[in-house]
């Protein structure tokens, strides 16, 4: 193993990195569980080992080479593992607001709600992506696969064990056209490789940022230098971001984030084969098979109102979220690593009351076992927790949420009590 400088590296550098997206994005929104997943908007995936010897290479030189790779045809496999601490599978209707995304039933082939099951196990994944223009997502299941396939100006959906399509225009200007304007102000999508997982730590780096290389592995047969970010601040949640890096490339192959309590990776998304061929035109062709129930988007019901109109752009929780900024309920404490999102909610409600209606039984159930009471000046709420992201819901219906401890919640909601 070639010895690699440990350099430290603030924004200017890593902001190089977001600012060149080169490499093919998927475009089909996710819906988020809740506010905690909307925070960190982070999906899963895998590991592989060895130690080439490379050249040695510092920090800043390893990314200004991930922001100079203009890698945009790719096929591959990789697998995806998510370990948040607690079960998401089929909460995400019950928490979030608006979770299912689309106001009328988008059908099972909906992206919005089927891949939603990827924040949590392990998953088999196949991608392939040619320019802006073209990128197929395939999950694979034992006896089924889920697809969806952005070919120019549409995207396709299909669920092979429903036998549903579900079927959207492409959003203009996603790809910085001249009708960019025109583009939802929402995510761009779903994270579809570990670049994209990348971009988003990279994006958090500057002066409460550590970033070194640290060392080197085999990725999906190819050599790759090992990028190193960790929290300088102490009351993260996040141990440490660790991207395997391309090294003739630059194109990130896995990506790894680690609990700061230990224990087995809170997110894993390498992969496991990967070519950076042109992949065959056919392989994004798309049509629906016969006799599939098909679901066009624009034929669906999102509201009449403004935020009928937001929830369309922001799926779930998001939609929420960017509301309350407009109205002046959601405010930022802190920076870095250790950030807290308050968020005051219309009307000073905290949580329904059991058998009060209003909260369906398996979320009630759910958030009572994840839930530790708390007080303080700010008076008595409660922490719900996962391994990544925490959030303490007052009595007056604040909230607080970060991937920051219990203590750093309470320390936050007793200085806004001030």
């Amino acid at each position: 193993m070639a010895p690699n400088d440990s350099a430290e590296t603030i924004g200017e550098a890593t902001s190089t990195v977001v600012g060149r997206r080169k490499a093919a994005r998927y475009i089909v929104p996710v819906a988020v569980a809740g506010v905690a997943a909307a925070t960190i908007g982070l999906v899963p995936a895998l590991a592989s080992s060895g130690d080439p010897d490379l050249p040695k290479i510092s920090a800043q030189e390893l990314i200004e080479k991930i922001a100079a790779s203009d890698e945009e045809q790719l096929s591959g496999t990789f697998k995806i593992s998510t370990d948040l601490g607690l079960p998401l599978d089929g909460l995400a209707g019950s928490l979030v607001p608006g979770g299912g995304g689309e106001g009328k039933d988008a059908g099972a082939a909906a992206p919005q709600d089927k891949l939603m099951e990827l924040t949590s196990g392990t998953h088999t994944l196949r991608v392939a992506a040619d320019g802006p223009e073209r990128q197929k997502l395939s999950v694979l299941g034992d006896a089924s696969e889920y697809s969806v396939i952005h070919n120019q100006g549409e995207v396709w959906a299909y669920d092979s064990t429903s036998d549903e399509v579900y079927h959207a225009e492409a959003p203009e200007g996603r790809d910085g056209g001249k009708h960019a304007e025109k583009a939802p102000k929402g995510p761009e999508g779903a994270p579809a490789t570990p670049k994209d997982f990348a971009e988003q730590a990279l994006a958090a780096a500057g002066d409460t940022t550590s970033v070194t290389v640290d060392g080197t592995a085999q990725v999906a047969g190819r050599d790759a230098y090992q990028l190193l970010i960790k929290p300088k601040q102490s009351g993260s949640t996040i141990g440490s971001v660790r991207i395997a890096v391309d090294a003739e490339n630059g194109v990130p192959l896995k990506f790894t984030l680690s609990a700061a309590s230990g224990g087995k990776a809170v997110v894993d998304a390498g992969f496991t084969k990967v070519d950076f061929a042109k992949p065959a035109a056919s392989t994004f062709a798309f049509t629906p098979p016969k006799g599939a129930k098909v679901t066009e988007a624009d034929e669906l019901e999102t509201g009449k109102d403004e935020r009928g109109a937001a929830q369309k752009a922001l799926p779930g929780q998001l939609a929420e979220l960017e509301g309350l900024a407009g109205e002046g309920g959601l405010n930022v404490i802190g920076k870095g690593w250790t950030s807290i999102a308050e968020i005051k909610a219309p009307g000073g409600k905290g949580l329904p009351e059991a058998g009060s209606g209003d909260m369906p039984a398996e979320a009630q159930g759910f958030l009572d076992a994840l839930g530790d009471k708390v007080t303080g000046k700010f008076g008595s709420g409660t922490v719900f927790k996962t391994r990544l992201v925490n959030a303490l819901l007052t009595d007056d219906g604040s909230v607080y949420v970060g991937a920051v401890t219990k203590d750093a919640l309470v320390r936050a909601a007793d200085a806004a009590a001030k």
